[in-house]
């Protein structure tokens, strides 16, 4: 991909922090990313997975301008990233809603920041609480509403004042299974809807692939790329039904054979291609079965 078609690029980024256990102790280097390389395309869903502390989520700080690499760079459409900016929507595990904001002036602050009218940022959140299938809880304060509705809120505030990227850091890892399955299905119809550029940190696999294009492994100490996986799963999807199938199988196994690092680094080496079919995956295990 060139330069001219990547809607992020991420430039031989490292992230190093100054650390001191005791005033008495010398400061020393903690390197959490460490020559990451990584291009996202417009329009494309990409999840990031890996163990803890492996700098997902410092990569993620460092795409909305919350932090800035120690060396290398980070461009969105070809412009460097020095910032935060309202080109990036921020949907974060905690919700982070202001309690003393209903649910419509949640959703409107970014609209207020960009001194958008009155008149017009009603019609802005009417259209993002019926999106996120809230219409009619607007006066709620979010003291209100369940973990679920609080983190629709959160994602309608987010895409509100229009970002060309949403990023989002574990959003669903508060909610029980069963909200999670329904917000992560209500988030790829989100997605279908407005095109947007999604860079989603998780540390479920089951979740990464079920609503990824590309699923972004990464190793620990330091944080590095081990491999990108590619997901070539049919759209639209239903997560409950594509989780059930023999190809979401064969790429859930595949990442996980990464994580537990029984394979060696292998980004930008050609890999044998994940079988289309259910038929072609008993073949293959067929075959390779000692008889």
């Amino acid at each position: 991909m060139s330069a001219t078609e990547a809607k992020i690029i991420i430039s031989g980024v490292t992230r190093k922090y100054s650390i001191r256990r005791n005033t008495e102790e010398a400061r020393k280097e903690f390197t959490a990313l460490q020559e990451v390389d990584l291009t996202v395309r417009p329009g494309e869903f990409l999840t990031i997975v890996g163990p803890s502390g492996c700098g997902k989520s410092t990569l993620l700080d460092l795409i909305a301008g919350l932090a800035a690499p120690t060396e290398g760079a980070l461009y969105i459409d070809g412009r460097k990233i020095t910032g935060p900016a309202l080109d990036r929507g921020i949907v974060m595990q905690g919700y982070a809603l202001f309690p003393w904001r209903t649910v419509r002036r949640n959703i409107e602050f970014g609209l207020e920041i960009k001194k958008v009218p009155k008149r017009d940022r009603k019609a802005v959140s009417d259209r993002y609480l019926e999106l996120v299938g809230l219409s009619g809880y607007g006066d709620r304060y979010p003291y209100e509403l369940s973990g679920g509705m609080k983190q629709r809120v959160a994602i309608a505030r987010a895409l509100a004042y229009d970002p060309e990227v949403l990023l989002m850091d574990e959003p669903f890892a508060a909610v029980d299974a069963q909200t999670r399955e329904t917000l992560q299905d209500e988030l790829l119809q989100i997605w279908e809807q407005t095109g947007k550029t999604i860079v989603f940190v998780t540390h479920s696999i089951d979740e990464a692939v079920a609503l990824a294009d590309r699923v972004v492994v990464m190793s620990p100490n330091p944080g590095r790329i081990r491999d990108i996986v590619d997901v070539a799963l049919p759209r639209p999807r239903r997560v409950g039904d594509v989780q059930a199938t023999a190809d979401f199988s064969w790429i859930r196994h595949r990442v996980w054979e990464l994580l537990q690092g029984d394979s060696a680094p292998v980004k930008g080496v050609q890999q044998q291609a994940a079988p289309q079919t259910t038929l072609e995956l008993a073949e293959q295990l067929s075959s390779s079965a000692v008889l």
